[in-house]
């Protein structure tokens, strides 16, 4: 920390030192005309020869990641958001101005450099140098690349380092931004709308889980960081929007663990006159668009240990023949309430003894059968109890038109026909107002104008939340959601210096 602190002391007095010269090192004025990955594109495969005979001159700027002196020359590597360019500075090709600059930058220092395309012996293409121009002065040094911060928590706290440092970080976070264009781009050929509903709510609904609380100062009222779009969504299709979608921030006062951040993102879409099956084959055709748009030669694709194979059509699972079947469960267990609470205890689950059975069951497909579904798997056939905005199936009025989507263990995406007769659906919202009373937090509150909008009809309906977080995960090769988020959440502590 000591010699750190030197480091930072010494760069200190070079920006001081540069300003009695009279130099910015704060400067906006410097406009470059080329990003580094271009000029490599359009002329990384001409010769030695041909550069110097077509003269290719040209402006270019970035941060600092390499410097060497050797005297009177040297090189430097220079990084902007594209790819990495080399400089080549020597005193004979500069003002003495600019060659006394030179000789005080910095690794981190972010520079404007003017010059000519030229090939080094070894053939690499780069600038030979007019014109350099101090844009920002670096302050703090930049740590070793593969020594100085591979700690990931003070990664996650100080992203800014890690994105210059550590070239996979950014390009997952460019992977990122392309899959949720290529969503959009695949609902928008859907003629779906793109949508924009309330993040703060009066009332808690949407979706099983527990909200934050804030306070609406004017209005002296509490409001809700939403948990789901999903009742908002399903009032614009009452009102004609039929195919509408949302990018969206949800907000869920939860546990944080691989994969589980307070603050994530989904994609949710409904359209009318659609059941859950439809859902089933349009997800598939998404992933594939998705797949296309990323140049993946194929429908497989490793995360972890797993090679997980995206050829359609997907296994579809129903819920208690996967308790069976993949869980081990016998028919006793699923359907003795006693047995089945007394086996999620041994299994560490989280479940009270007033928990309706099929909660319980859920708790045991959650340990018992989802870490097992490693290739996509639609699991079919929820019961009603844990299903309180979805439609009753016509065949069985226990079980509902709902699915879930589990690659390499994870819940990816959650669908179902949508409950659009209102007499039910209040009765439901009563169920869960009555769970609520009873202490459970997580329970939806009795939404009495999302009942009001149902009176006006909402048309058969289908409705899905896609995960993009945990989608970006699958596709990228990461097993935590902190590595796919730009500034996950981090517990509060003395952080340390880098």
């Amino acid at each position: 920390m000591e010699d750190r602190n030197k480091l930072i002391q010494r760069r200190i007095e070079k920006l001081n030192e540069l300003k009695k010269q009279g130099i910015e090192p704060y400067n906006n004025r410097f406009k470059a005309d080329s990003l580094s990955l271009d000029l490599h594109k359009n002329y990384g495969s001409l010769s030695a020869e041909q550069l110097i005979d077509d003269n290719v001159c040209t402006s270019v700027s970035g941060r600092i990641m390499a410097y060497r002196s050797f005297g009177k020359a040297g090189f430097m590597k220079i990084k902007d958001f594209t790819s990495q360019i080399q400089i080549y500075a020597e005193k004979n090709s500069l003002s003495d101005e600019d060659f006394r600059l030179y000789k005080k930058l910095d690794i981190g220092d972010i520079i404007g450099v003017e010059g000519c395309l030229f090939k080094t012996k070894t053939g690499e293409l780069t600038v030979k140098a007019k014109k350099i121009v101090l844009l920002t002065k670096s302050i703090r040094p930049l740590p070793e690349k593969w020594h100085g911060l591979q700690d990931k928590e003070l990664r996650y706290r100080q992203r800014y380092v890690d994105l210059i440092v550590n070239d996979e970080v950014k390009n997952t976070m460019m992977k990122r931004a392309e899959i949720i264009n290529a969503v959009r781009e695949f609902m928008v050929i859907n003629r779906f709308v793109e949508v924009e509903t309330p993040m703060m709510h009066k009332l808690v609904g949407g979706a099983t889980a527990k909200p934050f609380v804030t306070h609406h100062n004017a209005l002296d009222i509490d409001l809700y960081l939403r948990i789901a779009p999903e009742l908002y969504l399903k009032r614009l299709v009452v009102g004609g929007m039929e195919r509408v979608f949302e990018i969206n921030r949800n907000f869920r006062n939860e546990g944080m663990d691989l994969k589980h951040n307070p603050e994530f993102t989904m994609m949710e879409f409904y359209i009318a006159y659609k059941r859950y099956t439809f859902l089933l084959d349009y997800t598939e055709n998404l992933f594939e668009y998705i797949f296309n748009k990323l140049n993946m030669a194929n429908t497989k694709t490793v995360f972890g240990e797993y090679e997980i194979d995206f050829s359609k059509p997907w296994k579809r699972l129903d819920f208690f023949e996967g308790l069976k079947t993949v869980g081990g469960l016998d028919d006793d267990t699923i359907n003795d309430k006693e047995k089945a609470f007394n086996l999620a205890l041994e299994l560490e689950k989280s479940v009270k003894k007033d928990m309706s059975r099929e909660k319980i069951l859920a708790e045991l497909f959650d340990a018992l059968v989802e870490p097992k579904l490693i290739n996509p798997t639609f699991v079919v056939g929820y019961p009603v109890e844990i299903s309180p905005l979805a439609r009753r199936s016509n065949d069985n009025p226990d079980i509902t038109e709902r699915f879930e989507l589990f690659v390499a263990g994870m819940e990816i995406a959650n669908g179902f026909s949508e409950l659009n007769d209102p007499f039910d659906q209040k009765n439901r919202f009563l169920k869960q107002l009555e769970d609520r009373e009873k202490g459970d937090e997580e329970a939806s509150m009795y939404d009495a104008d999302y009942i009001r909008a149902l009176e006006y009809g909402l048309p058969p309906t289908a409705g899905e939340g896609i995960g993009i977080d945990r989608l970006v995960m699958l596709l990228t090769n990461n097993d935590s959601i902190r590595d796919v988020i730009l500034f996950p959440l981090m517990k509060e502590k003395e952080e340390e210096e880098v």
